[in-house]
């Protein structure tokens, strides 16, 4: 039935035109439950989904610190000596997973080829001075989310994100080839091209240079179709986004909180305190207000008062998310990037009906 429920409605978001092409996951107790897709795309194809790719990222961290490679109290410049220049010597992997380093920026002259090089976007972020006491404010840390945490893995392990993305949850799953950091040409005829919508009538979205969105990245880096349909972004470990398939990404949070086909992902305990090890407070970037827990934003589209779900959107209107108490996840993945989530929001609350 809710199959039912949900195909008729994305059906109905395409068929309106206000959605092109989009895929729905839902996984209850471990089991997938809904598996739809609407418009010029099948389960199989793959979308740019922007920052829900920082599950991946986060659960890569989660399940190297439960296995002991590092603690959430771990200083990154420990692991990366570098990073500890102009007063980041303090800053932790908990900072980090919270958005409470004061590292939000790439600086506002980063060119796209500067984000497709990891070696000198690394080197500009450990060179840079914090915004902030880290650990005393939130703001997202929209690209260096996925730099530090990467290259922080990288140095304690030795290995590249992408390569542990595949040990640590592509494998396992049997996903391995629908979730992606950087893509290798071959996978690339199963992406959905991104479409941009056209600004409303009158909206500017110039930003003044001394605004921290202006401080925080160029005009450039901003989501894009014209930016995630490039082929070097496509191919570049770019570690705060992804590429995925709903089914792929909503089978990683089904894993996060309970077996599924025999595999979890973490442990019940490091579940929890990724609800409850938080920071809540104004986003310094955004100005609005942020819930932040280890890795991932608190609350889902439409949730309400005792909230217990976790998950990531993307910038153009994807979202996933997990909720331990209900054991419910939905994956909802789209390529007409729009300012908003209102799309994802009502299969968000079809579910939760």
């Amino acid at each position: 039935m809710l199959q039912k429920l949900v195909q008729e409605a994305i059906d109905a978001q395409v068929s309106s035109g206000r959605e092109k092409a989009v895929q729905v996951a839902v996984y209850s107790g471990g089991e997938l439950v809904v598996d739809a897709v609407a418009g010029p795309a099948t389960s199989s194809s793959l979308f740019y989904t922007w920052s829900m790719g920082k599950a991946m990222t986060a659960t890569i961290v989660h399940r190297l610190a439960e296995r002991g490679a590092f603690g959430y109290d771990t200083t990154i410049a420990s692991v990366w000596p570098s990073f500890g220049a102009e007063g980041k010597e303090g800053v932790t992997l908990r900072h980090v997973l919270q958005h409470t380093a004061g590292v939000p920026g790439i600086g506002a002259t980063t060119t796209i080829a500067d984000i497709c090089d990891w070696d000198l976007i690394c080197d500009r972020i450990a060179s840079s001075a914090p915004w902030w006491e880290p650990g005393t404010q939130a703001g997202y840390h929209a690209y260096t989310f996925g730099y530090i945490l990467g290259e922080f893995c990288r140095r304690a392990t030795g290995k590249p994100l992408g390569d542990l993305l595949r040990e640590e949850i592509g494998t396992p799953l049997g996903v391995d080839g629908d979730l992606w950091f950087g893509m290798p040409a071959a996978p690339r005829d199963r992406l959905v091209p991104l479409v941009d919508t056209p600004p409303p009538p009158g909206m500017s979205f110039e930003l003044p240079p001394d605004s921290p969105m202006a401080r925080a990245a160029s005009a450039e880096l901003w989501p894009t179709a014209a930016l995630g349909n490039r082929s070097d972004v496509l191919g570049a470990d770019i570690p705060a986004g992804g590429k995925m398939t709903a089914r792929a990404i909503a089978k990683l949070y089904a894993a996060l909180i309970g077996p599924v086909d025999g595999v979890r992902l973490l442990s019940p305990e490091t579940v929890e305190a990724i609800g409850t090890d938080r920071f809540e407070g104004v986003d310094q970037v955004f100005g609005n207000p942020a819930r932040f827990g280890l890795g991932f934003a608190l609350g889902r589209l439409g949730g309400g008062p005792g909230d217990t779900s976790f998950g990531w959107g993307g910038m153009g209107g994807s979202f996933g998310y997990a909720d331990p108490v209900s054991g419910m996840v939905v994956a909802y993945c789209k390529n007409l990037q729009t300012m908003d989530f209102s799309t994802a929001t009502e299969i968000v609350e079809l579910v939760n009906r």
